[in-house]
């Protein structure tokens, strides 16, 4: 999960949602750690101030010899963690106050979403992917939903910068897609590719397109997640 991207994509979605730039997660161009550091949830209202039917939750990105950060987000999954909570060396334990004993079924995870730029798959160190195949594995255990976002995909293909409607038409892009299921096992058609809004102060049709059909499926896996819990509780 990158570093910077995931606030990136967050700031995205609701750029397109409110159809202006919009950057509330924060994100960092310069520096060279993970420059989210606590748990944050981010919960938007449309202009009749109804709330928008999902709530992301923004985390320190996985880097190398971080294996409490590994725990904490399977904690995460389960609701445990309070918004607010620093990531430490240690991991969270019962009985620290942001530690949520009995988390109600809105504190936890219904999909879980793995953000990487196209430059980076295949650069990703041995360890990290184990660290994601992990927590895979932990949120399959729960059933919920994998997705994985690919972004900067204008930067690594010339093509793709001068129109990004072609990526699911080049070879290059399929490939990228290929490698990265691959190596955490998440299927090809739960990965998609965008551009985050980086650098435009207007909106871009092309650019909103891709994002509106990542969070689509987003939410769909989250409605699964959703109706496959409330089915299990009500046949048990």
């Amino acid at each position: 999960m990158d570093q910077k991207e995931k606030s990136s994509f967050i700031n995205s979605v609701y750029t397109v949602l409110k159809q202006r730039i919009y950057s509330q997660a924060l994100a960092d161009n310069y520096s060279s750690g993970s420059f989210t550091k606590e748990y944050s949830t981010y919960k938007e209202k449309k202009e009749d101030m109804s709330s928008y039917p999902f709530v992301f939750c923004d985390i320190m990105g996985l880097s190398e010899g971080e294996e409490a950060l590994q725990e904490d987000v399977k904690l995460a999954l389960r609701g445990h963690v309070k918004e607010g909570y620093r990531f430490k060396p240690e991991k969270l334990c019962e009985g620290d106050k942001f530690y949520q004993q009995t988390p109600d079924p809105n504190d936890k995870v219904h999909v879980l979403v793995c953000v990487i730029p196209a430059d980076k798959i295949g650069m990703t160190s041995d360890e990290v992917v184990d660290k994601i195949r992990s927590i895979r594995e932990d949120a399959s255990s729960l059933h919920i939903s994998q997705i994985a976002i690919i972004t900067k995909i204008d930067e690594f293909d010339p093509d793709l910068k001068k129109d990004i409607k072609n990526v699911y038409k080049l070879k290059s892009m399929k490939e990228k897609m290929e490698k990265f299921s691959s190596l955490v096992g998440i299927p090809m058609n739960r990965i998609f590719p965008v551009k985050n809004y980086h650098e435009e102060i207007d909106l871009n049709d092309d650019i909103d397109s891709l994002i509106l059909s990542a969070m689509r499926h987003i939410l769909n896996c989250g409605n699964d997640c959703i109706n496959f819990h409330h089915n299990w509780v009500g046949s048990s």
